[in-house]
Order: structure tokens, then C-alpha cells, then sequence
């Protein structure tokens, strides 16, 4: 049997997973039997001015398959792939490192000078957002190009597209520079199977070096209302500076009336400058200092803000006329000296006090946009949208662009309500309970483009307790997972979607890694839908489960009921369990149940456990299934008495594949049935039960 995996790692440091077996990625895009490199398979909607109907999807899938899923926010999504075009459709690709895999629905339109997708709108709307790729410059740092906007063939507007914010390369943390040499030659690479530094010859790495996260997105506001039926094209104008431009998706929505508030304290008043030319962020701390004393909000109103350094709130309320009208948008600023947290730079970003000088408390947030300047990632830098800590506090209706982590709280602190913001383009993290949250709630979220856990708890030293994830959207984290749990007690993942996670992660992780305290208590992850996921680890050569648990650090065997959760479009397995090879004889998975359960499509197995302990099914309903149901090998001491892992058949486990019953007798409790990388089967699109 090749050898097991194997990882290490800090949270801080998210380095390979070490002694894996050779493969590549491209290995997997030829086990998927999907064209490699995001090969163009043919246009797509009609040519010469005819538009396709409107297409209205939620992750790419018709919403009916994702109805009580996710957020409700008002916007209306449409993959370009759907719409009217006279450009090519690149995808579907899966494989890493390529512009469909990162894509939402894992497909997108290419366009070159003089070509346009046009989108018929399915409901009145006076904004869009537009998700889209240009290319790096050659040397990186990112290039400018234009895109012109019409609706029904006049009214042009003119977005400024950027790609200074994308374009990653290399190894964790990564560079933006398209040239650099491996970042960290001690570290094995799956690319030639070795360690380059202790490798003689040395390997030639070809450089760009594992360029990702390709995507940004961009909000315009169209200057009057339109109406359902009317035609908006986009369109790469001659003589554009880039080459290609890809467009993923357009969201379209109906924006209310800025928001007024005459019985404030308005930052205007003290000194603001809504045409951004000047900083404002003194005038906005003197407007905070006023609105305590006098005991009312303080009103940010329609303009753009510039805000270079925190802005620190303790009880206060701040309200702005809405995050398509206020916007606070921030430079990067170099710190003369480390700051003690190990910071090197300072942004835009709004903070509670430290947890160790006591905390905030009674701090209300609500609409404006966070704009940041964040081009790299540094984990020691604070330079987040919002961050520190916040108790019996309320964040709703913001949008964080380009922060390193939209919200990332360092506790203890409790009663914070995270509702009805977007987070989109991130660095690292979406927002992460870090220490010490408890009875804290992340409601009707929508996040996309991440660079590592959209949603996390990370119970590092001292646990997160009693909080809820509850009817968020993620699309496409590009690195990690769609929702993350490291640790913790009583916590509750529900009603979320999860779509399209890219790379070394996956749909739903429950981890004991990272320094994380132990689960306890219980852990309750129902009603959840995730599509396309199920990622390929390239680092350990093998293809993850939609819902993965981890046991690198600890035991895991809190009471965790899984319920109700629908798995779609694995790309591998919809469950994994395994842990660390090299403590896979000292920690074990027990104590986990699933139960209502729908599986619908897997490229391998429903089940691939690689850990030893146990875990119950009941009505767990599967089909498509591309491989043996139950891939079993415990913990890879093959012993007589069968497999270390355990499964339990509560009754009502039906559907399989094409080997029969995904959770067919022979395989209980704990036969072992192997096969460390079996082949995969493309599952068809996922459809009506």
C-alpha cells in the first residue's frame, strides 16, 4: 500500500503536509477527466447581439436544490457561462492552480479586446457586482484595464478593473512576485515528489510557482433603475492593456435609498472629507469621543473616507447611509518599528479593544463598506476590516473588501451578532472566533474569495463556547475550507451553503489541530448543503471529503451530530475522517453520527475513513457513487480483526453506485476495503431527488 498520509503545521504556518506519496495535480485533472489548464470547451448563449434568458443561479445550481440554504441577501446571481456571449467558456477544471478551478461553478467566460457577455436581468436592479480575472504584470503587482457596462445599448459606464489585489504565487505565506524561488526549498513539493534543498540534482521549479487566487470583483452602482428583461453587456474595449479579461459571474440587485440620520453626531461636523482626499481619521475618533458623552450615534454619510490606522469603538454606536453610499477606504501603512502584537504595517480596520486590557462592549456597526490596500499576506500584521474584541455587541449590513481577514476576533468575549454583511476578496480568513467567543452568532453572511477559512472557531489555548453558524454563503475560498472548527463546546454549524472550495481544504473541517483545545460537550452541524467539494489535497495525494474530520493533536470524540446536511457534486469523497499518520496508533474519531443525510454524486466513496474509533449512519441516502461506498482503512495496521474503524448501520443507508450499496453488509462494522486512491468517476450535475 503506498504510505499513508501525513501533516504538521501551525495555524500561523501553513506549511506542506509532509511525506506524501508521488502524484501531482495534473494526475488528478486526468483521474477527473476534466481538460487540463481550463481549456476553452465552446462558446456559450447566443452571438451577433441576441441575448440568452436569464439564468439565475445560487452557487452555480438551480435555487431550488439550495432552497433554506445559505444567505438572503437580494442579489441575484448569473454565471457568464449562462449568459449571451461572443467569448469562449474556459472549464470545467477542478485542478489547482487554473482560472476555472477558482471559478464559481468551476467555469467562466475568457474575452478579448472587442468581445462582451451580455446578461438579460431577471429583476428590477440599479447595482451589479462584477467577479471577474485580468492578468498580472509581467514582473507582478498587478495591472489596470478597463470594462465597459451598457444596458439595453447606451448608458455606458466605464469600471477600472484591477489586479493588484490578485495573483499569489509560491508556497505559503506566497509572494507577488511571479519570479521568486521557492519560498521554502526544505519543504516537500509534490511537484517532483522531493525535498529540492535536500535533493541532488536540485529540481528545476519552473517559475510562476502556484499562481492563485486569480479573482477579484468590483461594485458599481448603475445611476437609475432598470427593469426585469432589460440587457446589460460587458465588454473588453480595443485597446484594452489586458490581454484576456475573465468574467465569472454578475450579481445584480436593487439598492434602497442611502440611510439619514439628523440626530447624530456627523463626522462631517468634525472635520471629515467625503471626497477622501484627506484622512478623516481623527475627525472620526473625535465624532466617536462627542457621541459618548452625548449619548447618541455617530452618522457617517455618503462619500468616501480615507482611514489609514484603527479606528478603536467601545460603546458606540456607528451607523452609515448604507455600504454602497459610505465607504472607508484605508492605505497600507508601513510601521516605523514592530508594533508589540508583531505587526509591521497598519490599515483601515475597526477595533475593539485588546481582550487584555479589558475588551469592548455595546459596539453597533452598520452600514458601510471597509475598502483596504492589503496586497500580501503577513500573519502577524492587524490589518483586518474588523478586529479585537467585542461583547454584547451587534456588525451588520458591511461589506469588507481587501483586509487581510474581513473579522477576526482575539477573546475572551461573548454576545456578538455578525448579520447581513458581505466579505469578499480576503487575504487570509472571512471572519474567525479566536479565543475565548462564546454565545456568539454569524447570521445571513455572504463570503467569497478567500484566501483560508471562510468561517472559523479556533478555541486556540482557551475554548469557543455556544456559538452559532448559521444561513451563510461561501463561495470559492481559494485556500482551506468553506467552514473550519478547531475545537470547542456546544457549537452549532447550520443552514449554510458552501460552494467551491479550491485547494488543501474542504467544504466543512472539524480539526483538532493548530494548538486547539479538545472538542467537548457537543458539536451540531445540520441542514447544510455543500457542492463541489471534496477537495484534491495535492500535499498528501488524495482527495478529501465534503465534511473532513481531523484528528492531528487530539482525540475527537465530542458528541457531533451531523443532520439533514446535503452533499453535492463531491469532486471525492462526501465524508472523511482520518488522522495524522504519525499519530494515527495515539489519537482516534469516535462518538459521530449521521443522519438524514443526502449524498448526490461522489468521484470516490460516501465514506473514506483513515483513522481508527467509529461512527453511526441512519438514513443516510446516496447515489452516483463512483466508487466502493466505504473506503476503510483505519488506521493502516490492516489487522486480522479488520479494520481500527467502526461503522455503525442504523437503518435507512439506501442508494450506491457502481458497485452497489454504498453501506453494503459486507462492509460492517469494519472491513477493510482499502484503496488508498481509488479511481474517479465523474458524478453527473446534481439534480431533484
Amino acid at each position: 500500500m503506498p504510505r499513508p498520509i501525513t501533516g504538521t503545521g501551525t495555524r500561523r504556518s501553513r506549511g506542506p503536509l509532509r511525506r506524501v506519496a508521488t502524484a501531482v495535480a495534473t494526475a488528478a485533472t486526468v483521474a477527473l477527466g476534466l481538460l487540463p489548464g481550463g481549456t476553452a470547451l465552446a462558446t456559450t448563449g447566443a452571438k451577433g447581439g441576441a441575448s440568452a434568458p436569464p439564468v439565475v443561479t445560487r452557487a452555480a445550481l438551480a435555487p431550488s436544490l439550495v432552497a433554506g440554504r445559505g444567505a438572503s441577501l437580494g442579489m441575484a446571481e448569473q454565471e457568464a457561462e449562462n449568459a449571451a456571449t461572443n467569448g469562449t467558456v474556459i472549464g470545467p477544471d477542478r485542478t489547482a492552480y487554473t482560472l476555472p478551478a477558482e471559478a464559481s461553478g468551476r467555469k467562466a467566460v475568457r474575452l478579448t479586446p472587442g468581445q462582451y457577455v451580455e446578461f438579460t436581468l431577471p429583476s428590477t436592479a440599479n447595482a451589479i457586482t462584477v467577479r471577474y480575472s485580468i492578468p498580472d504584470a509581467p514582473h507582478g503587482g498587478g495591472i489596470t484595464a478597463p470594462l465597459d457596462v451598457t444596458v439595453n445599448g447606451a448608458n455606458r459606464s466605464t469600471m477600472t478593473l484591477t489586479s493588484q489585489y490578485a495573483w499569489l504565487y509560491n508556497q505559503y505565506p506566497f509572494s507577488n512576485d511571479p519570479g521568486a524561488g521557492l519560498l521554502h526549498p526544505d519543504w516537500w513539493i509534490t511537484e517532483c515528489s522531493c525535498v529540492p534543498a535536500a535533493t541532488t540534482p536540485a529540481p528545476t521549479v519552473p517559475t510562476p510557482f502556484r499562481p492563485n487566487h486569480f479573482y477579484d470583483e468590483q461594485r458599481l452602482l448603475l445611476g437609475r433603475t432598470y427593469h426585469a428583461g432589460d440587457k446589460l453587456r460587458l465588454t473588453v474595449p480595443a485597446g484594452s492593456r489586458a490581454a484576456s479579461t475573465v468574467i465569472d459571474l454578475l450579481d445584480s440587485e436593487l439598492v434602497g435609498a442611502p440611510h439619514i440620520d439628523v440626530v447624530a453626531a456627523n463626522v462631517l461636523a468634525f472635520g471629515a472629507d467625503p471626497s477622501g482626499r484627506r484622512d478623516s481619521a481623527d475627525a472620526f475618533d473625535k465624532a466617536i469621543a462627542f457621541a459618548k458623552r452625548a449619548r447618541l450615534k455617530v452618522y457617517i454619510p455618503a462619500g468616501t473616507y480615507q482611514v489609514n490606522r484603527h479606528i478603536i469603538v467601545d460603546q458606540v454606536t456607528i451607523e452609515g447611509a448604507g455600504s454602497w453610499y459610505t465607504v472607508i477606504k484605508g492605505h497600507q501603512v508601513d510601521l516605523r518599528s514592530p508594533a508589540p502584537d508583531g505587526s509591521v504595517h497598519t490599515g483601515v480596520g475597526f477595533y475593539g479593544k485588546d481582550a487584555s486590557a479589558g475588551g469592548s462592549s455595546d459596539v453597533h456597526l452598520s452600514g458601510f463598506a471597509i475598502e483596504g490596500d492589503v496586497r500580501e499576506r503577513i500573519d502577524t500584521d492587524q490589518v483586518n476590516g474588523i478586529g479585537g474584541a467585542m461583547s454584547d455587541s451587534t456588525i451588520d449590513g458591511l461589506y469588507i473588501h481587501h483586509t487581510k481577514v474581513g473579522m477576526w476576533f482575539d477573546g475572551p468575549m461573548t454576545n456578538l451578532k455578525i448579520t447581513n454583511n458581505v466579505i469578499t476578496d480576503q487575504i487570509a480568513d472571512g471572519i474567525n472566533f479566536h479565543t475565548g467567543v462564546t454565545r456568539s452568532v454569524v447570521s445571513n453572511n455572504f463570503l467569497r474569495n478567500t484566501g483560508d477559512d471562510a468561517l472559523a472557531m479556533w478555541s486556540e489555548k482557551t475554548g469557543n463556547a455556544r456559538n452559532t453558524f448559521d444561513h451563510n454563503t461561501v463561495q470559492t475560498p481559494v485556500l482551506a475550507n468553506g467552514i473550519a472548527l478547531y475545537g470547542g463546546t456546544d457549537n452549532t454549524v447550520s443552514n449554510n451553503l458552501v460552494a467551491d472550495p479550491i485547494r488543501e481544504g474542504s467544504g466543512i473541517q472539524v480539526g483538532s489541530r493548530f494548538g486547539a483545545e479538545a472538542f467537548t460537550g457537543h458539536l451540531w452541524i445540520t441542514g447544510n448543503t455543500t457542492v463541489r467539494a471534496g477537495t484534491y489535497e495535492l500535499n498528501w495525494n488524495i482527495g478529501l471529503g465534503a465534511i473532513w474530520f481531523y484528528a492531528l493533536e487530539k482525540d475527537i470524540d465530542a458528541d457531533i451530530q451531523v443532520v439533514g446536511d446535503t452533499f453535492l457534486d463531491n469532486t471525492y469523497n462526501a465524508v472523511m475522517l482520518v488522522a495524522d499518520f504519525p499519530v494515527k496508533d495515539l489519537y482516534s474519531i469516535t462518538n459521530v453520527h449521521f443522519k438524514d443525510i443526502r449524498v448526490d454524486g461522489t468521484g470516490t466513496s460516501v465514506v473514506s475513513a483513515r483513522a481508527a474509533g467509529s461512527a453511526s449512519f441512519e438514513n443516510v441516502d446516496a447515489r452516483h457513487v463512483g466508487a466502493v461506498g466505504v473506503n476503510n482503512c483505519g488506521s493502516f495496521n490492516f489487522t486480522p480483526a479488520g479494520s481500527e474503524f467502526s461503522l455503525i448501520d442504523l437503518g435507512g443507508n439506501d442508494g450506491g453506485g457502481t458497485t452497489g450499496a454504498w453501506l453494503a453488509p459486507w462492509e460492517l462494522p469494519n472491513t477493510i476495503t482499502c484503496d488508498d486512491r481509488p479511481p474517479v468517476v465523474t458524478p453527473p450535475a446534481p439534480s431533484p431527488w
